[in-house]
């Protein structure tokens, strides 16, 4: 079995240009829509878009959520799977508004990219940063050498950073 769709391919190629041009995304990000549309288009293989129904959104979301990472060995992230299937909401609202596509195409079939309420939290949830307590730092500003000027003045910045940094962290909660 081929590996595209011409008819895919013809119009892939005009959403990222859409993309790139009328709602000047960053070629990183297009990258990311590109890829999300190939995992899709692998999944369904390649068929034509104009034959899009809700029932392989279903589908699609269900594979994914079971799919592994191949860097960790866990399952996706939430977060992969909020910003895969974002993309193809975005790219299947676009084409249903495309010529020759929209007569074929349900608008109302592409809200069944959407994640669950819950999941969608998950993945846009704001993690904080782990910053080193004072007793770490001044643990690393014991250890650093100081035998050339150089190594002098790493070791005082650092200290200097420490001192500062926490008299500002201190005046910051009083305001």
């Amino acid at each position: 079995m081929h590996k595209h769709h011409p008819d895919n391919e013809r119009i892939k190629h005009r959403y990222f240009s859409f993309l790139k041009e009328a709602m000047r995304q960053s070629e990183p990000t297009i990258d990311g829509v590109a890829k999300a549309i190939a995992r899709f288009e692998d999944y369904n293989q390649y068929r034509d878009f104009r034959l899009f129904h809700h029932q392989q959104a279903i589908a699609f979301k269900n594979h994914l959520s079971e799919q592994i990472n191949q860097q960790t060995g866990k399952k996706l992230s939430k977060a992969t799977l909020h910003s895969t299937m974002a993309n193809l909401k975005k790219f299947f609202e676009w084409l249903a508004r495309e010529p020759g596509y929209k007569s074929r195409l349900q608008y109302s079939d592409v809200e069944y990219f959407n994640i669950s309420n819950k999941d969608m939290r998950v993945a846009t949830a704001r993690r904080g940063k782990t910053a080193p307590t004072i007793e770490q730092i001044k643990h690393v500003i014991q250890l650093m050498p100081e035998h050339t000027d150089i190594e002098r003045r790493n070791k005082a910045l650092i200290a200097f950073t420490l001192l500062t940094g926490a008299r500002w962290r201190a005046g910051f909660h009083q305001a």
